[in-house]
């Protein structure tokens, strides 16, 4: 692909701490993605928790920023770092493994990457969004005609929709204020930082939902049932369950571990052979 002369920093977030799944093959391709856009011209930034690492030495980056990969930090790290570009900015969140990606879409829906006009590159958040978002990867290979087990999402979206309608109203509201941009911009950087205090409140109003949605699944899907949380690493707090209280137990903990409070409730396929593939393309 030709260089985008568009751009001029990029910003990478690390995967942070080394764990089973998300280990040192991040560090190497992050390394390698340093090296290779920095020689091209790119002015690079790192975010990375974990000073332990290769893509954090002094040299690799032109900005390095060991501190914990939060959406509120990177957060404010982009709007230091934006203020010292003129030209575009970027986001590369596909060398930080489930970390980054996670980051990056919760920064998308934070408004932090329109507000700064900044691009995800990489790979889409439409992209990401389809292959986490279990409902969506669900719809996607139907819409090939490929066949997939019975299952239910149960991710209290009713709620949540609710919930994105009063944030809406919220900045609408401000917005319709016959008060300076300046104000209108300080009003919602409050607004907003208000309602992420009660981020922690909302996601146990969402389990509690998903997991009454989850037990009504339970007589369509059946026993064993196959629970797969969203957004985690490797599939990380699901499970088989072979009873109910099994269930409920993985139910709880694949809705904790989602980011999004979000488990699809599949049919089981135990005893059925499993063929897995590892395909790469050029978007070129």
């Amino acid at each position: 692909m030709p260089k985008r002369t568009d751009i001029e920093t990029i910003l990478i977030i690390g995967a942070g701490p080394i764990v089973i799944g998300q280990a040192c093959e991040f560090d190497y391709s992050g390394t390698q993605a340093c090296k290779a856009l920095k020689a091209e011209g790119y002015r690079i930034v790192l975010v990375n928790s974990n000073p332990a690492t290769i893509m954090t030495d002094p040299d690799l980056a032109d900005a390095t920023y060991i501190e914990p990969i939060t959406p509120d930090i990177v957060a404010r790290i982009i709007e230091k770092e934006r203020s010292k570009t003129k030209g575009g900015f970027a986001l590369l969140p596909t060398m930080g493994g489930q970390t980054a990606l996670n980051t990056a879409l919760s920064l998308r829906r934070m408004g932090v990457l329109d507000k700064h006009n900044i691009e995800m590159i990489g790979a889409d958040a439409a992209a990401i969004d389809m292959a986490e978002d279990r409902k969506l990867f669900r719809e996607a290979m139907q819409r090939i005609g490929l066949e997939t087990p019975k299952s239910v999402l149960a991710n209290a979206s009713d709620l949540k929709n609710e919930d994105k309608q009063r944030y809406r109203a919220g900045l609408e509201k401000i917005d319709a204020m016959d008060i300076t941009a300046e104000e209108k911009s300080r009003l919602k950087a409050e607004y907003q930082k208000n309602w992420a205090a009660g981020e922690r409140e909302r996601g146990k109003r969402y389990e509690e939902k998903a997991l009454i949605e989850a037990l009504e699944a339970l007589p369509v899907v059946g026993l064993p049932a196959i629970i797969r949380p969203s957004f985690t690493l490797g599939g990380t707090g699901g499970g088989i369950a072979y009873t109910k209280s099994e269930f409920i137990e993985i139910v709880e903990r694949g809705l904790d571990a989602s980011p999004t409070n979000e488990v699809l409730i599949e049919e089981s396929v135990l005893g059925w052979k499993e063929f897995e593939m590892e395909v790469v393309r050029d978007k070129a």
